[in-house]
C-alpha cells in the first residue's frame, strides 16, 4: 500500500516511520495587509434549526484549517482517503476538500433569543451536529488523535457527554443517524478487537488491470485512488469494515446489530425497526471506486438482527458516462410508510443514448419482504426520486432528461399503477425566471422527511430569478386545483430566502442578507393579500421579527462597490456579470481588472441569457475577489454560456468562449471603469481550461491565472464536462479544446496552480505539469505552483495565502504595472 507524505508516495510502513512532528511552513508566502487580515477573519456563524423550529444551534467555523491539519498522512483506497492514525476520513466528497473541524456551538431559543454556550470537549474537533427528530438532543462526532468519538448534547442546557465505548467508523457515509423515537441512534463502529493494520506483502509485484471482453465507457479516475493490489484490498477491508450498533441516548448503552462487514450505505426505516444495509463484497474492481463495487443489499430487523436479502448487485465498472448501472439502484425508504423500500431499474441499459419509450421502472417492496417486489411506475426519463406527503399514495415523482436538460414532475398513484400520471411541472433545468421552486419539507416525529402540508396546500420556495437578479419567493400550491399563490417575495434591496413554513402555514422563517448584513434569520407572520408593485404580482403583507443577530466579521470590506451589468454577445445571446470596484473608487477612473468566469452549457439560448445571483448578497472575500483590496476591479461571474444541442455544442466551444470574453471585456471598458490594456483573466477547473484557451485564441488579456485545470482532453477520452462523444467520435473537438495542443500560441504570461493531491476525475496534477512543460519548452512566459497536500479545492490557510500571494504578484507584474500595449485592437488568433 502507498502513503501520501509531503507530496511523495511511500510504502505504508516506511511512510509512517518517516513522519515528522509537523509540516514545515518555511516555503509559504503571504499576501500583504489588508488582504491577509480578511483571510484570517472568522466566517459568520451558521444557524441550524432543530426539526421543531423552536431552537437552533449557531455553528462557528474558521475559513481555513492549518497546513498541519491538511498534511495529515493518509492512505488512498478505492476513492477513499483515510488517516491511519485515527482511522478517520481525510477528505470530503472524494478529494474535493479536507475535513475541517468546527469551532464553537451556541444554542439559541427561537422565542426568547436566550443563548447558551455548548460545552465542547477540550481541544475538540467536532463535526456537524445531528438534531434528534424531537429537538431535545443533538449528536456530533469528535475526532481525536486516537479515533472518532460520539458525543450527545442537551438542547436545553447545552451540556454534552461522550458515549463511552463507541469508536465510530467514519470512512464511508452515514456513521451516525437518529432512529425514529429520538431516544436511540444507529451508528457504524470500528469492530472490537480488530488488531493492527495488515502489513504489506514481502515483495512488491506488478499492478495489473485487464479487460477480457465486452466494452463499456467509464469515468476517468486518478489511478492512484483506485485499488491496485491484494495489499490494497486487505487495507481497504481493514479500514472500511464496520459494526452496526444501536446506542440508547439516555443510558449510553450500546447494542451491536448484525455482523461486521464493509458497510457502505445504511439507512433506518421510518418505523425504527428495520435498517437498510449495503455491504460491499469481492471481487473488488481495480478500475473504479467503491461506489460501484459489487454489493449485497439487505434489511436488518433491529430487534432480532434477522437479515432479509433484497438484491445482490455485481460490480458496475462499465457504466456509460452520465449513465446509471443496470439492475436495482438508489434504494430509499418510503417516507410515509413503516418499512417500504423503493428503487428504480433502467430499461435502457443505463445509457441515455439509447432511445426507448420509458427509461426506468420503479419498484416497491414492504416488510417482511416476502414474495416479490411490485412495479408502481414507469418514467419516460431518468427517475430522480419521489417526494412523499405525510399520508397518501400519490408522491411527487421527479424525472430528468439528460438530452434536453429537462425536469418533469408528476404525481402518480402507487396503489394503482395503471392510472395515468398527472403532470405538475415541466421545465428546463436551466430555467431561472420561471422556475417553480422546490417543495419545502418537514420532519415527522419518527424522523422521516416529507413534504410540508397544511390541509390541501403544500409550499414551494425558489430563487425567483428576474432580469435584475434573484428575488427568492415562497408560494402556496393547492393540491386539488393546481393553483399557486405567492405568499412572499424578497425585497429589491435584500436577498431573503424562505427556509421553512411552520405548522398551520401562518408563519415562516427566512434567512435575510444584504451587502452590509450577514445572513440572519427572521420570523414572518402572514397578513392580508396585497399587490407588490415592484414585482407586478400578488403577495401577502407580512410582519417580520429578527431571530438572530449575527455580526459582520469583516466590516472593513463593506466599502466595495457592486453592480449588475447586462449586455449581449455578437450573436445576440444575453449575458451579464457583476462588476466590483475597490473601496474608495471614484467614478470615471479606469482600473486594472480581473475577469473571472466558469463556462456553463445551455441547450436553449434564451435560458443562457437569464440572470442568476443577486447583488444584495453579503460578500465573503476569497481568492480573486481579495484583489479588490489591492486596487483592482473585478469582472466577476461573467456569463460564459456554451449554447447548443448537448450532443454537438462543443463543436463551437472555442468560438463561443471567444465571443463571451470579447463581449464581457468590451462592456467593462464601455462603462468607463476598466482599462482595456490592463485586464487579466482567471478561472478554476473548467474555468482554468477557459483561461488557458483565451490566452491561446485571443489577445484580450495581459496575463492569466489558471488553477486546477485539465488542459489535455485526450486524457479523458470518454467525455469531458458536457461533451458526450468519445475522442474517437470527435477527435477535432478534443484537440481544439485542449490548450496543450495550442501551447505554441500562448505568448501571454500564464500562472498555473494545482493541488498535488487532486483526485477530481480528469484534473490530475499532471495536467498542469505537462502544460507548463509545453509552454516553457516553446519559449512562453509561465510559472507553475504545485500546492502540497491540496485536493481539487485548496483548503489550508497557508495554501490559500500562497494562492492569493501568487495571483497578486503575477497580476501586479503583468497587468497592473504592465507596459503599454503597442497594439490595442483585439484580434482573434487563428484557430487550428
Amino acid at each position: 500500500m502507498r502513503l501520501t507524505l509531503f507530496g511523495k508516495r511511500l510504502p505504508l510502513v516506511a511512510g509512517l516511520m518517516a513522519l515528522l512532528p509537523a509540516a514545515t511552513l518555511a516555503g509559504y508566502d503571504k499576501p500583504p495587509e489588508p488582504l491577509l487580515g480578511v483571510m484570517h477573519a472568522p466566517l459568520p456563524a451558521t444557524p441550524m434549526l432543530d426539526p421543531t423550529r423552536e431552537r437552533m444551534l449557531l455553528i462557528e467555523q474558521s475559513q481555513y484549517p492549518s497546513i498541519e491539519r491538511v498534511a495529515e498522512p493518509y492512505v488512498k483506497l478505492a476513492g477513499l482517503r483515510i488517516e491511519p492514525r485515527n482511522r478517520s476520513r481525510h477528505d470530503a466528497s472524494s478529494g474535493y476538500g479536507i475535513r475541517a473541524c468546527l469551532k464553537n456551538f451556541t444554542l439559541e431559543d427561537e422565542a426568547s433569543h436566550q443563548q447558551t454556550p455548548v460545552a465542547l470537549p477540550a481541544n475538540a474537533c467536532p463535526g456537524a451536529p445531528h438534531w434528534s427528530p424531537d429537538g431535545r438532543r443533538f449528536a456530533f462526532t469528535n475526532t481525536t488523535d486516537e479515533g472518532t468519538e460520539l458525543w450527545l448534547g442537551d438542547a436545553f442546557t447545552g451540556k454534552t457527554r461522550r458515549v463511552d465505548g463507541v469508536s465510530l467508523n467514519t470512512v464511508m457515509e452515514n456513521s451516525v443517524q437518529w432512529l425514529h423515537d429520538s431516544d436511540s441512534l444507529l451508528v457504524k463502529q470500528v469492530p472490537a478487537n480488530l488488531g493492527p493494520a495488515p502489513e504489506a506483502g514481502a515483495g512488491a509485484g506488478p499492478e495489473i488491470k485487464q479487460s477480457i471482453e465486452g466494452k463499456g465507457e467509464s469515468s476517468t479516475y486518478e489511478a492512484r485512488d483506485t485499488l491496485s493490489s491484494p495489499d490494497d484490498e486487505a487495507l481497504f477491508d481493514y479500514y472500511a469494515t464496520a459494526q452496526l450498533a444501536v446506542v440508547d441516548a439516555a443510558s449510553g448503552q450500546v447494542r451491536t446489530l448484525g455482523k461486521p462487514g464493509v458497510i457502505a450505505g445504511v439507512s433506518g426505516a421510518p418505523d425504527g425497526e428495520h435498517v437498510l444495509v449495503e455491504t460491499l463484497k469481492k471481487p473488488y474492481s481495480y478500475v473504479t471506486t467503491y461506489e460501484r463495487f459489487a454489493r449485497d443489499v439487505t434489511v436488518l430487523d433491529v430487534q432480532s438482527g434477522k437479515a432479509s436479502p433484497i438484491a445482490s448487485l455485481p460490480v458496475a465498472d462499465r457504466v456509460p458516462v452520465r449513465g446509471v448501472p443496470v439492475g436495482p439502484r438508489d434504494f430509499e425508504w418510503r417516507a410515509n410508510a413503516p418499512a417500504t423500500l423503493i428503487w428504480p431499474e433502467a430499461l435502457d441499459q443505463g445509457d441515455w443514448k439509447v432511445n426507448v419509450p420509458k427509461r426506468d421502472k420503479v419498484l416497491m417492496w414492504s416488510a417482511p419482504f416476502n414474495g416479490k417486489p411490485h412495479e408502481v411506475a414507469r418514467t419516460a426519463q431518468r427517475f430522480s426520486g419521489m417526494r412523499w406527503l405525510a399520508q397518501g399514495n400519490e408522491p411527487f415523482v421527479y424525472e430528468y432528461d439528460a438530452n434536453r436538460q429537462w425536469i418533469h414532475v408528476s404525481r402518480v398513484d402507487v396503489s394503482n399503477p395503471a392510472k395515468a400520471a398527472r403532470t405538475i411541472w415541466d421545465y428546463s433545468a436551466n430555467e431561472i425566471y420561471n422556475n417553480p421552486g422546490s417543495l419545502l419539507s418537514q420532519t415527522l416525529p419518527n424522523g422521516a422527511s416529507v413534504v410540508r402540508q397544511d390541509g390541501d396546500a403544500v409550499y414551494l420556495a425558489g430563487p425567483g430569478g428576474t432580469p435584475k437578479g434573484d428575488r427568492p419567493f415562497l408560494d402556496r400550491y393547492n393540491l386539488s386545483s393546481g393553483h399557486t399563490e405567492r405568499l412572499f417575495r424578497s425585497s429589491v434591496d435584500t436577498y431573503e430566502r424562505p427556509l421553512t413554513v411552520l405548522t398551520g402555514g401562518e408563519r415562516f422563517i427566512t434567512a435575510r442578507q444584504s451587502p452590509v448584513e450577514p445572513p440572519n434569520l427572521f420570523m414572518y407572520t402572514l397578513g392580508a393579500s396585497v399587490s407588490d408593485p415592484t414585482a407586478g404580482e400578488a403577495a401577502f403583507a407580512s410582519k417580520a421579527a429578527a431571530i438572530t443577530q449575527i455580526p459582520d466579521p469583516t466590516p472593513q470590506v463593506r466599502g466595495i462597490g457592486k453592480r449588475l451589468v447586462t449586455y449581449k454577445r455578437k450573436d445576440g445571446v444575453e449575458l451579464s456579470f457583476t462588476l466590483y470596484t475597490p473601496p474608495g473608487y471614484k467614478e470615471g477612473t479606469r482600473l486594472p481588472a480581473i475577469l473571472y468566469a466558469y463556462p456553463q452549457d445551455f441547450a436553449d439560448p434564451s435560458q443562457a441569457g437569464q440572470i442568476s445571483g443577486s447583488q444584495q448578497k453579503f460578500d465573503v472575500l476569497r481568492g480573486h475577489r481579495l484583489l479588490l483590496l489591492a486596487g483592482y476591479a473585478v469582472i466577476d461571474n461573467a456569463a460564459f454560456p456554451i449554447v447548443g444541442d448537448p450532443r454537438t455544442a462543443y463543436d463551437t466551444y472555442v468560438d463561443q468562449l471567444v465571443m463571451d470574453a470579447k463581449a464581457a471585456v468590451d462592456k467593462a471598458v464601455e462603462l468607463g471603469v476598466v482599462d482595456r490594456n490592463r485586464i487579466g483573466v482567471t478561472g478554476h477547473s473548467h474555468g482554468a481550461l477557459m483561461t488557458a484557451n483565451l490566452l491561446a485564441y485571443t489577445d484580450l488579456f495581459r496575463a492569466g491565472v489558471a488553477t486546477s485545470g485539465a488542459y489535455n482532453k485526450t486524457l479523458t477520452p470518454f467525455g469531458f464536462q458536457n461533451e458526450r462523444r468519445s475522442l474517437w467520435q470527435a477527435p477535432t473537438v478534443y484537440e481544439k479544446a485542449s490548450t496543450f495542443f495550442q501551447a505554441d500560441k500562448i505568448k501571454t504570461p500564464l500562472l498555473i496552480m494545482h493541488g498535488m493531491d487532486d483526485a477530481n476525475p480528469g484534473t490530475e496534477p499532471i495536467q498542469s505539469q505537462k502544460l507548463f512543460q509545453a509552454i516553457r519548452g516553446l519559449g512562453g512566459t509561465t510559472r507553475l505552483v504545485m500546492l502540497p497536500h491540496e485536493p481539487h479545492w485548496y483548503t489550508a490557510m497557508e495554501s490559500n495565502e500562497q494562492e492569493v500571494y501568487e495571483m497578486l504578484t503575477w497580476f501586479d507584474r503583468y497587468v497592473k504595472n504592465a507596459a503599454e500595449k503597442t497594439e490595442t485592437v483585439t484580434k482573434k488568433k487563428a484557430a487550428p
